[in-house]
């Protein structure tokens, strides 16, 4: 192991934090994780990642686990994102006196909630975060936070959009636009018009940590936006699932009028018409940073990366791609 490549990643059995883990660790990282149930952890986390016990609402069991580490990655979320409001911005709080007190960059996974989607259609390092939604002004929030303990405290967020990919679990793609555990039958099309943004996860996993290979180009507060795949006509994730179905499927308009109209009953469907917005206004990453640092993008051909996440979703067998399988290109 390189002095100084040692991470502690809370969040570490979610979707992000453990694509992130399992990065790290194939560059040679040492990572720990942070877990309330180490055996629930171990069975469902990344392999190679040293689990503690401990709690990211308790700040004593962050700066415990955090002993000895030059990266916190946070990507934590309250169990079940109960109480999120709350308990969010008490968590981010924990993080930063904890990478105060050993020395250590914080790494954030960053959202397009904290934006007006529609006066940013283009979001770089310097768009101004003027949220309409109550989570996206929690997150400007918490982004500013990290923003006020700089320079002492050094910190990276990496924005991106909606995620998809294995490991996905909790995203838009596998709870809403293609059913889990069957093939795939229909398509729901979330947005309501062309200009999404996604982001197949293992691609932005790997920007993470290929980002902090390289400390020293990093601002001591810096913002990069991951492009990932720009959906700029509304169809580009739609006939990627098709081609590797090999048909043209049903399309269905996901119901955002039900939403609305039973958002005060809470749960989730309060939290989707909240952010409503962002899948109706055209949102794109400017990542012209991100590709000074880096020099390119990793970026997965979208016929591999859907192929890849619908085998991984269980949606169809493993095997050879209906239309071949195109070359993998990522930096070195």
């Amino acid at each position: 192991m390189e002095s100084g490549k040692t991470a502690l990643v809370l969040g570490a059995t979610g979707g992000v934090g453990g694509a992130i883990a399992a990065a790290l660790i194939g560059k040679g990282w040492t990572v720990r994780g942070l877990a309330r149930n180490l055996e629930a952890a171990r069975r469902s986390g990344p392999s190679g990642v040293q689990w503690v016990g401990g709690n990211a609402m308790n700040r004593a069991d962050v700066i415990g686990a955090a002993q000895g580490v030059s990266t916190i990655v946070h990507a934590v979320n309250p169990p079940g994102y109960r109480n999120w409001g709350e308990l969010v911005l008490p968590m981010i709080d924990n993080t930063i006196a904890a990478a105060r007190a050993v020395g250590a960059r914080i790494v954030l996974p960053g959202t397009v909630y904290n934006f007006d989607p529609a006066q940013t259609p283009v979001l770089n390092e310097t768009s101004p975060q003027t949220p309409k939604s109550f989570k996206g002004r929690i997150r400007a929030e918490l982004e500013a936070r990290l923003e006020r303990a700089a320079p002492e405290v050094e910190s990276l967020i990496v924005r991106a959009g909606d995620f998809f990919g294995p490991g996905a679990r909790s995203s838009w793609f596998a709870q809403a636009m293609v059913a889990p555990g069957k093939p795939v039958r229909r398509i729901i099309n979330i947005a309501r018009g062309a200009g999404h943004s996604w982001a197949y996860l293992p691609d932005l996993a790997q920007a993470f940590a290929l980002l902090l290979e390289r400390p020293e180009a990093l601002r001591p507060f810096e913002r990069v936006q991951f492009e990932g795949v720009y959906d700029a006509s509304g169809r580009v994730m739609i006939d990627a699932i098709e081609r590797q179905v090999g048909r043209k499927l049903p399309v269905y308009r996901f119901p955002w009028w039900a939403m609305g109209l039973l958002a005060p009953f809470g749960g989730f469907v309060r939290e989707a018409a909240d952010i409503a917005a962002v899948w109706r206004h055209p949102m794109r990453m400017d990542n012209t940073r991100l590709v000074e640092l880096l020099g390119a993008e990793p970026r997965t051909p979208l016929d591999t990366a859907m192929r890849q996440t619908l085998v991984a979703m269980g949606c169809v067998e493993d095997g050879p791609s209906p239309i071949g399988e195109p070359t993998m290109t990522l930096p070195l």
